[in-house]
């Protein structure tokens, strides 16, 4: 088997990496994230592996890197309330945050609350980034994986799931000027990432 072949099968979820003690909200449980993110192991898998046979680039080589993190990201909130009971996908286009308690809203949909778990995937240990400064449990999804360019192939690989409730002054707000065009980002401070790594889910040494 080649580097480039190996390269298609992710790293396995090891469940010895798990972190007991973390605190959860919404009775989310460990078992549910680590469902979630055996799905997607299997998932990019299986196309990886079909896009090789074909002679086709793996999917995280080709594709933006933001792009992929926003893949990573989407599957895991879309995969997550099929695990635990009390969330739900947020219905509502756009809607904020990604997962909000079941039935606490009309058709479970609402545009914006401060109830529920934003969930994001990033490449990156830290410098994660929202569009607004806001109190609200945020979950990290933190993965290692090729780019495009990349020499040398590699799996894709978890190395850490952080989470926690994060306040207002947890995050760095960047604004924008009135001619400016760029995207309105909120980046969390130092403090807001100690928090959250203290209470990590999940970290692999991969």
């Amino acid at each position: 088997m080649n580097e480039k072949k190996e390269a298609c099968t992710p790293e396995p979820v090891n469940p010895a990496y798990f972190n007991s003690k973390c605190s959860l909200p919404y009775s989310l449980e460990i078992e549910h994230i680590r469902q979630s993110m055996e799905d997607f192991i299997h998932f990019l898998g299986v196309i990886n592996r079909q896009l090789n046979s074909e002679g086709m680039p793996r999917i995280e080589t080709f594709l933006m890197a933001a792009s992929f993190s926003s893949i990573v990201g989407e599957f895991i909130a879309s995969r997550i309330p099929k695990y635990c009971p009390t969330l739900v996908k947020n219905r509502y286009h756009n809607g904020h945050p990604d997962l909000i308690p079941k039935g606490m809203f009309s058709d479970d949909a609402v545009q914006y609350t401060h109830e529920g778990i934003e969930v994001k995937a990033s490449r990156y240990t830290s410098g994660w980034q929202g569009h607004n400064p806001e109190p609200v449990w945020l979950m990290v999804f933190h993965f290692d994986s090729n780019t495009p360019g990349d020499a040398s192939p590699r799996p894709f690989c978890f190395k850490g799931v952080y989470s926690a409730k994060l306040d207002k002054n947890d995050w760095s707000f960047s604004g924008r000027s009135g001619t400016s065009r760029r995207t309105i980002t909120a980046s969390v401070t130092r403090e807001g990432v100690k928090k959250m790594k203290e209470n990590w889910i999940y970290k692999a040494s991969c």
